[in-house]
């Protein structure tokens, strides 16, 4: 593991972190803070006010909605990072890593919306919806389908694998903590429970986090907005303390303010994946009448997942006075909502921290799935479902083998998967983001000419040839 741990290091210290931070300013400049001019937009798409007229897919009944599809990409943004991530981070970058955070969200929100947007122009027809990520526009849109080929295995060993073992591990551990629950019974319910899910295909996933998502998100922050009130003569220092340390202005030498800005960085790409090449999977499968809606709605992922609900767990540890208590990770947040709510705040912490964690492995799924897909379904149909088979079988076998590892081993693979699909699917972004402004442009003189809802035609489309948007007709 100790190779693993310096590999990490050399890459978030001297490589991810400088290309993620230049593509989000890169990005959000060249679209002129999309960002933030259409976060009006975003609300008024996920609330269901998006009238624009859509066909049914090959005579299909159902549809897949921008909300159940945003819904799918934030079942997998919010998970452990928002509850262990955040906590991490402020242990080991101090309060300042919120700040950066902060930064990052608000940057890499543009990153989210070139990705989602690219992943909705090059997205494919199935039988009953549409499918697409980043691997399909690596083959499609750059015609590289080695690069794509590449991109779906670090996402498989990333998402199908790695983080799905880290959030069944948390829950474990949690209730095992909690309730001493046997470990080993409860990975093998949640096993069963995620086949249960899945075996129903995308649109039980999608039915089922958009039940969940907006429940468990909702009352987190109604949780955070309690301990505020009740420590609200505390928010002025607390916030001073955020941004004091971001700065180094509290810290004994420079180099602190570099481990915040790291830790920042690391633990909000884990939690908003802006730019890791995972929500654009989730993306794709909306039916919409323009490829920028859905961008704009999962730039709005970001917001959410950081500014808010990453938002609520740090003034959660900051007002209960608990950063200083030398505990890490879930513990720190466990101890911190113990403090500001008495014994019932270990039990709200464990319900959390399973409806947190398993949307993220449902969410996680899906991912996995989508890129095992793209690589068998070229070979035949037979080969595609053998291998959906196999992965799910081996989902069900991670799910239980979490019960095996530790958190710092699951940890040191996370960070290495992650860093290994982000910069993969970075290099593409930027090669094919003139196509996504192109679009943006699209949208943004549909707007200025009055059209509430702006329709997409990809005759009209000159960056693209209309034969390669199998998605659009």
């Amino acid at each position: 593991m100790s190779f693993i741990n310096s590999l990490n290091d050399l890459l978030w210290s001297y490589v991810i972190t400088v290309v993620l931070v230049g593509a989000a300013v890169y990005f959000t400049i060249r679209s002129k803070g999309v960002q933030f001019r259409f976060i009006g937009d975003g609300i008024r798409i996920i609330m269901g006010r998006d009238k624009s007229p859509h066909r049914p897919l090959n005579g299909a009944k159902k549809r897949i909605s921008s909300f159940k599809a945003f819904s799918v990409s934030l079942a997998s943004r919010v998970g452990t990072g928002n509850l262990a991530g955040v906590a991490s981070a402020m242990f080991v970058g101090g309060p300042g890593a919120v700040f950066w955070m902060w930064a990052m969200a608000l940057l890499g929100g543009a990153t989210s919306f070139v990705e989602s947007t690219l992943a909705q122009l090059y997205k494919k027809r199935g039988k009953d919806s549409f499918y697409g990520g980043p691997a399909y526009y690596m083959e499609t849109g750059l015609g590289k389908r080695w690069m794509g080929t590449l991109f779906s295995v670090f996402m498989i060993l990333s998402f199908g694998l790695a983080q799905t073992m880290l959030q069944a591990q948390t829950i474990i551990s949690s209730l095992h903590d909690s309730f001493s629950v046997n470990p080993l019974a409860i990975g093998l319910f949640l096993g069963v429970l995620l086949l249960v899910i899945v075996v129903g295909g995308v649109h039980r996933i999608s039915n089922v986090v958009a039940y969940m998502v907006p429940f468990m998100a909702l009352g987190y922050i109604f949780i955070a907005l309690y301990v505020m009130i009740g420590h609200v003569a505390q928010l002025p220092e607390m916030f001073g303390m955020i941004f004091r340390n971001a700065f180094g202005m509290e810290q004994l030498g420079g180099g602190m303010v570099g481990v915040a800005i790291q830790q920042g960085v690391k633990r909000g790409l884990f939690s908003n994946e802006a730019g890791e090449g995972s929500a654009p999977n989730a993306a794709a499968i909306a039916d919409t009448s323009h490829p920028v809606k859905q961008g704009i709605v999962q730039a709005l992922g970001v917001f959410v997942d950081t500014l808010l609900i990453c938002s609520c767990t740090a003034f959660i540890i900051l007002l209960s006075g608990q950063l200083g208590c030398g505990e890490d990770g879930i513990i720190l947040t466990s101890r911190s909502l113990e403090a500001v709510l008495g014994p019932g705040g270990r039990i709200f912490l464990t319900a959390a921290i399973f409806l947190f964690a398993f949307s993220t492995v449902i969410g996680n799924y899906y991912y996995g799935e989508t890129n095992v897909r793209f690589i068998l379904g070229r070979i035949s149909g037979k080969a595609e479902r053998a291998g959906i088979t196999i992965y799910r079988l081996a989902s069900f076998a991670i799910i239980v083998g979490a019960v095996f590892i530790t958190l710092s081993t699951a940890w040191a693979l996370v960070d290495l998967s992650m860093g290994l699909v982000t910069l993969t699917n970075v290099c593409a972004i930027i090669l094919l983001g003139g196509k996504a402004f192109a679009l943006l442009s699209d949208y943004s003189a549909q707007r200025k000419e009055g059209i509430k809802d702006p329709v997409f035609n990809k005759y009209d489309f000159k960056a693209e040839d209309p034969s390669r948007l199998e998605g659009w007709e």
